[in-house]
């Protein structure tokens, strides 16, 4: 491979949205450095990062390799924040190397994984498992169902993620860590939700099922109000059982943009062109909460 082919074919790991992956994760390792008597070692936060960029371009790249092989890329309506990186269509002769990088991605994921398991016992391992399952059935399975397809998202960078890396960091599973996880777990299910609306009849032509499919866009949007909702209200709920410092406050400072795009959800649900700051503040509101907190559990 080339230096040209190796650098278009990192355009299938989709890298500005790899930032969401580093927010999420410094949740994890915020909440273990609030956590007395805890020692965080830089080397396991290092390899926590990488495995969590791993596992994401892996997917990424999976889901590139696979709507391309399907025809679905063909039928797909681009835009800055769905329909993929494009690289396919313009570069079929990359098709193998962006399976190749999922593969090799894949593969650093779970060499870590199980290093954190010869360290730590079953939990990395059986947290690693979960994550890799989602990885390799999300395509061709979780996709065609719309209860998998609306929460598998969240999972991974929720529970998985979070709980996984305070794990490996602290020893232990935290209250503080279950409670925190359920803040991206609600964001990021949003985050792929939102960005069905725009893909609902092609998904349509290959077999995928999910929500704006089944029960259309502007009922969809009802779920996305609930999530987000659920995910802003988790953060004073934190504040009063005391899990959760009251500098946590300043994470509500998304919840003015998410009101917003909760809001053109529902009014442009079947405009897509209108639809696009909604989807953009969707994908601020996944980055910055996240940190948000983090940095309030640090300070």
């Amino acid at each position: 491979m080339n230096t040209e082919a190796l650098l278009l074919t990192t355009r299938s790991a989709r890298p500005p949205f790899l930032i969401l992956t580093l927010s999420c994760i410094s949740l994890g390792v915020a909440i273990a450095l609030s956590t007395p008597g805890v020692d965080v070692h830089l080397v396991d936060v290092f390899l926590i990062l990488l495995a969590g960029i791993a596992s994401h371009i892996s997917v990424n790249a999976f889901n590139e390799y696979f709507d391309f092989r399907s025809g679905l890329d063909e039928l797909t309506e681009r835009t800055p924040f769905s329909g993929g990186s494009g690289l396919l269509p313009t570069h079929p002769d990359l098709d193998n190397n962006v399976l190749l990088m999922a593969i090799v991605s894949l593969a650093a994921c779970i060499g870590i994984g199980l290093y954190f398991t010869a360290i730590h016992g079953m939990v990395p391992l059986v947290i690693g498992a979960v994550g890799v399952l989602l990885i390799i059935t999300y395509t061709h399975l979780i996709t065609r169902s719309p209860f998998s397809s609306l929460l598998a998202p969240g999972i991974a960078f929720g529970p998985l993620m979070i709980i996984g890396s305070v794990y490996v960091l602290s020893g232990s599973i935290s209250t503080t860590a279950i409670i925190a996880s359920l803040i991206p777990f609600f964001l990021v299910n949003n985050l792929l939700l939102l960005n069905q609306y725009p893909d609902v009849e092609a998904d349509i032509q290959v077999g995928r099922k999910n929500y704006p499919i089944m029960i259309g866009r502007s009922k969809s949007s009802l779920i996305y109000a609930a999530f987000t909702l659920l995910a802003f209200a988790i953060i004073p709920l934190g504040i009063a059982t005391g899990h959760f410092p009251l500098l946590s406050l300043l994470a509500l400072i998304p919840l003015v943009p998410a009101l917003i795009s909760v809001r053109d959800s529902f009014r442009h649900a079947d405009d897509i062109p209108q639809l696009a700051q909604a989807m953009g503040l969707n994908v601020v509101v996944n980055l910055v909460t996240p940190a948000l907190l983090a940095a309030a559990l640090v300070i």
